[in-house]
């Protein structure tokens, strides 16, 4: 990644300079998360989730060629309606840069932007994981091995429930990623608050939170770290009510052949209609959740945004 090819945003260039709270967001849930105009105010309702708790939102996608970190509005809403944007993961950025096209930054991508550019923590919803049937299939999401190697920690609503969690959780440990939880001892599953797993630790506040990120990096761990924040009770899809419908989104998907990156984009969009829309009210209202506690740690980590490789190199666009 060449430093040519990373551009912030003036606001987040100068939130960074100043040690200001800066959060990561990603920008798939944009392309491939939702429709337009759907993904667009959900996109925006994320952003001011961040400006509402008092920290800057660094939306990050690859447009054109060049990793941007920090979106302006016009920018935000041409990628909402571009239906041809790619999805990027960790192996996807360089023939995406070097071919000049547009894409959505997946949970592994985004992490290594952020990391790139100095942003010490990242919302999303919920991050990939291993699929079911992955002894078979190998299908193991890059967002795991990310996680053991771009120092940033992710605030997320666990993995995504269409995943095996177990097996998930299994890969987490084996690559040293610290897993906890906020004010739950329970992993979550994404629409649902239980899982009936354990997290590694908890912590009950932000500032809790930061001292662990602190820790983590006084340590000299090159990895990140999961924080993960259930959905308030009000707004979850019970697992009970859940299960079945992933399980009949699944049957689908393997029917008419799904694989690789299509499965997640497919699934969620089988449980919108499966479950009558709650499943996307309840993404559309965890990832806020998740904003607003990530904007919450990083205002108690404002001051300590960590030095990219590239951040004193990367180009700010004229304000």
């Amino acid at each position: 990644m060449s430093a040519d090819k990373l551009t912030l945003s003036p606001e987040v260039s100068a939130a960074l300079a100043a040690g200001t709270a800066v959060v990561a967001l990603e920008s798939t849930i944009i392309t491939h998360g939702m429709a337009y105009p759907v993904n667009a105010g959900t996109a925006r309702e994320v952003e001011a989730e961040v400006r509402a708790a008092g920290a800057v939102p660094a939306t990050i996608a690859i447009l054109d060629g060049h990793l941007h970190v920090g979106l302006e509005p016009e920018q935000l809403d041409a990628l909402a309606r571009n239906t041809s944007a790619a999805k990027a993961s960790r192996r996807d950025m360089a023939l995406l840069v070097s071919q000049g096209r547009t894409a959505g930054t997946t949970v592994a991508a985004t992490m290594l932007i952020a990391a790139r550019a100095g942003i010490p923590i990242f919302a999303t919803g919920g991050i990939g994981g291993v699929h079911r049937g992955a002894e078979l299939t190998f299908d193991v999401s890059a967002d795991l091995i990310e996680l053991s190697r771009s120092p940033v920690a992710v605030v997320c609503a666990g993995a995504k429930s269409i995943l095996d969690l177990p097996k998930t959780l299994e890969v987490l440990e084996t690559y040293g990623v610290p897993v906890l939880g906020y004010q739950t001892d329970e992993f979550p599953a994404f629409f649902s608050r239980d899982s009936g797993l354990r997290v590694d630790g908890r912590l009950d506040s932000a500032h809790a939170a930061a001292d662990l990120i602190r820790s983590h990096r006084k340590l000299g761990m090159t990895g990140g770290m999961l924080i993960c924040n259930p959905l308030p009770a009000v707004d979850e899809v019970p697992a009970a009510e859940m299960g079945p419908r992933i399980e009949a989104a699944l049957a689908e998907a393997a029917a008419k052949g799904v694989h690789g990156k299509d499965v997640t984009p497919f699934l969620l969009a089988r449980l919108v209609d499966l479950t009558g829309g709650r499943s996307l009210t309840a993404n559309r209202k965890l990832i806020r959740n998740n904003a607003r506690l990530a904007a919450e740690i990083a205002l108690a980590l404002s001051g300590e945004t960590m030095p990219g490789p590239f951040g004193f190199l990367a180009k700010s666009r004229p304000a």
